[in-house]
Formats: structure tokens, C-alpha cells, sequence
């Protein structure tokens, strides 16, 4: 939209005609530069229209849950009490729905293992779409949790103060960030002393079955290709970004998840549905020739097809887990300090001691 023109509200007089050519700089914004690779607004456009379908899309988050209770089992390993965290991308509350759910560490020692959302005082889930984050606030298992639900311009900036978290959480969100470095300082910012952020996305080879069959299909009835499917992070750089982001004591481990579908359409049906569809700029807009998406069935079939006539699509799915610093937190000897040559042990010698 073209801003307002100042014109009618001056007087006459301050309205001059220059007589010179003029001409116009692009600047770079201070700091350093941001590669944009997705369209953000974009991205919530689609997550409106996805959950504006309440059946369907309650219907295709059987990937978003199962992702969301895999990655609340990993609070299991952290004893202690949470008063305040934070759910950034919560997509539909997928994380505090599998917070209610039954404890999956049962302990048979104990009478009563209630689940994980009674160790959590105030979960505070946010989102860039509207509708989605409140598709389900009508469900049940909002009476088992203190919930609050807060509706953010852009996840890729946090709004809240330094030292206000006791963690955060992210679940299949984090893949459709611009500028991932700055998140995830923003998250050790907002995370009080020796408080764990730990999070779920998308990497590496996730649908690396569709992508291929695409690029091919494309060449075939094109002759070139077109990027159908968004990239996404190297689970080998996550380690990387979370150490330059301020955190300690990393783990991320690699998890995949594979669903059959009976064709490509329904693969394709159900990313839409979901709110995954691709959303990178300089997509070719519009949608898939009917030809490249009938080779790209055909060549599916041919390359990874099942014997059972399905086609499996595999989500590489990344977990990591960071801690902001604090002084009491274990830390490393120095470098140099070690008193075992490892190359004795790997070499069979043993360890030798005086």
C-alpha cells in the first residue's frame, strides 16, 4: 500500500517542483546482513487457511503430536519444578495437549504417576496465527494445565524480557525461521540462569523422497527445475548455532519418522492441511502443472515406492537440547589438563599408571 501523500495538508506555498533528476540507494540495514529464504507472512497465511478447516487439520496432526509427546519425554530426565515456560511456534498447543497426557515413564514404585503438566505452573504458548493457536481451546485438556495463549506479530522476534523463563519449548517451528542464529540468542536471552531450551524441527532429509521426484519430474516435462520443497537446516550445523547462541551442555540427536501414504496426492493433501506447504521466495507461484505432479507419481513409484503399492515419506525429525550458562553448572577441565593419552586406549595399550 502507498503511503499518504503529505500534499493536501500543506500549505501551498511549501509545495515545490524540483527541476533536477534525482536518485535513489538501496541500505543495508545496520548489523549483519539477513538472508531471507521464507516468506513469513506467507507462512501464517497458510497456517490461517489450514486451521480455518477445523476437521482436517485436527485430522493431519498426527505428526505434530507424536513430535510433541517425543519431545516432552525429555523433560522426564530433568528433576526438577517449572513455574514459567515458554511454548514458542506452538502451532495448536500441540506441546501442553501432550503435557496432559499420561505420564510414559510410569514408575511402579509409585501409586500415582500424573503426567508431566502438574510439574508446570504457567505454560505460555505463542504463535503467529491466530486461528490455529486457538483451534483447540475448547478441548478438555485445557482443564488440565495452566494455559495461556498469546498471539505474536513474528516468532522471529521474542517480546519479552531477559531472564523471565524457566524454558522453552519448540515443537516443529523452528524450520520455517529466517534468521535462526538471532532466535535462538533471543531464547537464551529470555531463559532465567541455568534453564534448558529444548526444541524440535525439521532437518537434513526430511521428504528427500519428494524433493528428488519433483527435481526429476520437472526436468522431464520442463526441462528445468523449480524449488518445490523448502531446504532446511544440517542437524551438524544445530550444534554449531546453539554453541554461538550462548548455550552449554548440548545434546541433538536425530529421530526419523517415516508415514506411508497411498499416493503422492494424499502426501501433498495432507502438507497442505497441515500448514507445511512451501513458502520460499521466488517460488513459482501457482500450482503444479498437471503433468509434472502425474511423472512425479510415476517416477515416486518407481524410486522408493513400497512393495505394498504405499509410499513412504520420511521426517527427519532434529532434537536439541541447551542450557543458558550459570556459574554452577558443570564445566570442562582445562584444555591440556587430561591425564590418560587416549591414543594408548584406542590402540588396545590400556591405561598406564606408575
Amino acid at each position: 500500500m502507498k503511503p499518504a501523500s503529505l500534499r493536501p495538508f500543506l500549505p501551498r506555498p511549501a509545495i515545490r517542483r524540483r527541476s533536477w533528476p534525482t536518485r535513489s540507494y538501496a541500505i543495508q540495514a545496520p548489523g549483519a546482513p539477513t538472508l531471507q529464504v521464507f516468506n513469513r507472512n506467507t507462512k501464517c497465511l497458510q497456517k490461517e487457511r489450514a486451521a480455518s478447516d477445523v476437521r482436517t487439520s485436527r485430522k493431519v496432526d498426527y505428526l505434530k503430536d507424536e513430535v510433541a509427546s517425543r519431545l516432552c519425554e525429555r523433560l522426564l530426565d530433568i528433576k526438577r519444578h517449572f513455574p514459567h515456560v515458554l511454548d514458542l511456534g506452538a502451532n495448536a498447543c500441540n506441546v501442553a495437549r501432550a503435557l496432559t497426557l499420561p505420564d510414559p515413564d510410569i514408575d511402579l514404585n509409585k501409586p500415582d504417576s500424573p503426567p508431566l503438566a502438574t510439574r508446570i505452573s504457567h505454560l505460555t504458548a505463542v504463535d503467529s496465527s491466530s486461528t490455529l493457536l486457538y483451534r483447540d481451546a475448547d478441548l478438555p485438556f485445557n482443564k488440565d494445565i495452566n494455559l495461556t495463549r498469546e498471539v505474536l506479530q513474528d516468532e522471529e522476534f521474542i517480546p519479552y524480557p531477559e531472564n523471565t523463563f524457566d524454558a522453552v519449548l519448540s515443537s516443529l517451528s523452528l524450520h520455517w525461521i529466517n534468521n535462526l542464529p538471532s532466535v535462538l540468542s533471543q531464547i537464551n536471552n529470555v531463559l532465567k540462569p541455568d534453564a534448558p531450551f529444548m526444541g524440535a524441527m525439521f532437518g537434513g532429509d526430511t521428504l528427500f523422497e519428494l524433493r528428488t521426484s519433483l527435481q526429476l519430474a520437472d526436468l522431464d516435462r520442463r526441462g528445468g527445475v523449480s524449488p518445490h520443497v523448502s531446504p532446511l537446516a544440517d542437524v551438524r550445523d544445530i550444534g554449531g548455532l546453539l554453541g554461538k547462541a550462548g548455550f552449554k551442555m548440548l545434546t541433538v540427536d536425530v529421530d526419523d519418522i517415516i508415514v506411508d501414504y497411498p499416493s503422492t496426492f494424499a502426501l501433498m493433501t495432507d502438507l497442505q492441511a497441515m500448514g507445511e506447504s512451501n513458502a520460499v521466495l521466488g517460488r513459482e507461484m501457482g500450482a503444479i502443472q498437471r503433468d509434472v505432479l502425474l511423472a512425479n507419481e510415476a517416477i515416486y513409484r518407481e524410486l522408493h515406492g513400497n512393495k505394498d503399492g504405499t509410499l513412504p515419506a520420511t521426517f527427519r525429525i532434529v532434537y536439541m537440547i541447551g542450557w543458558k550458562e550459570d556459574e554452577g553448572q558443570p564445566k570442562p577441565l582445562p584444555r591440556g589438563s587430561g591425564q590418560i593419552n587416549m591414543k594408548d586406549i584406542l590402540e588396545g595399550g590400556g591405561i598406564k599408571t606408575d
